[in-house]
């Protein structure tokens, strides 16, 4: 009977042995300021997923203050950096819906902008130059958007001169986009299609790198519709803007 109760003792505590291992948590105990500048530490080091972790710990235990705004704000760009930029972008969208008129809001604008601008990039994009012309216009077009609104609502940002710069390239890739659509419907001959997209370059994004070609495709387009007054204005206008170029 004895020999029967220790065999049992050994088995329960055997199978305890085999149960799963509780995961030690290295923060417990930490207050706010050590669980921040551990955040910090870990997301400059390019630990990024460690960074994620310790913000939502951080705002989990201490969801008000100080270093609980500035989590919030942090973590989006730990996501950046990791390659979420959904979660990023949900990130900052939080962070602005809370904080409307904190003094970094310009910061969580801009960083938006810069997310949008990054989306759909690849490890190639570190060796060579991207073709943003040739993205999806609709995220070339929300990044304009995001910096457009770091220009107007906060025109003594710190972001501002560089949102304005990152708006010049952008308006060259979307009318360089547009350009490429324009061309695609001239190779199929479908010129009104073609002279449609022209003007809408023109009228859209004047000094653009790509009026010169939309002038020029609209002129095609119009000698092919048989339309001479336009085609007449329109090699007038090239010959105006562009004669030393010829």
């Amino acid at each position: 009977m004895l020999t029967r109760s220790i065999l049992f003792t050994i088995c329960t505590l055997l199978l305890a042995s085999c149960g799963p291992v509780k995961e030690v948590d290295i923060t417990e105990g930490w207050d706010v300021e050590k669980l921040f500048r551990n955040a910090r530490s870990e997301m400059n080091k390019g630990n990024y997923k460690t960074a994620i972790d310790r913000y939502g710990t951080l705002e989990a235990r201490y969801p008000f203050g100080h270093y609980a705004t500035q989590a919030q704000l942090d973590i989006a760009y730990a996501h950046f950096k990791f390659g979420e930029a959904d979660l990023a972008i949900a990130a900052i969208e939080r962070f602005i819906k809370l904080n409307p008129r904190h003094e970094t809001t310009d910061y969580a604008h801009y960083l938006r902008g810069i997310i949008n601008f990054n989306r759909g990039g690849s490890i190639l994009d570190k060796v060579v130059d991207r073709d943003l012309s040739n993205f999806d216009r609709n995220i070339l077009l929300t990044a304009y958007n995001d910096f457009e609104l770091v220009i107007r609502k906060y025109p003594t940002s710190l972001y501002t001169d560089d949102s304005k710069q990152r708006i010049v390239y952008l308006r060259n890739e979307l009318a360089r986009s547009d350009l490429k659509i324009a061309q695609y419907y001239a190779s199929r001959s479908a010129w009104v299609a073609s002279a449609n997209r022209t003007k809408s370059i023109i009228r859209d994004y004047p000094g653009t790198n790509a009026i010169k070609q939309a002038l020029e495709l609209q002129l095609q387009a119009y000698q092919a519709l048989g339309l001479d007054e336009l085609v007449t204005d329109t090699k007038r206008i090239i010959d105006l803007n562009y004669a030393s170029d010829s």
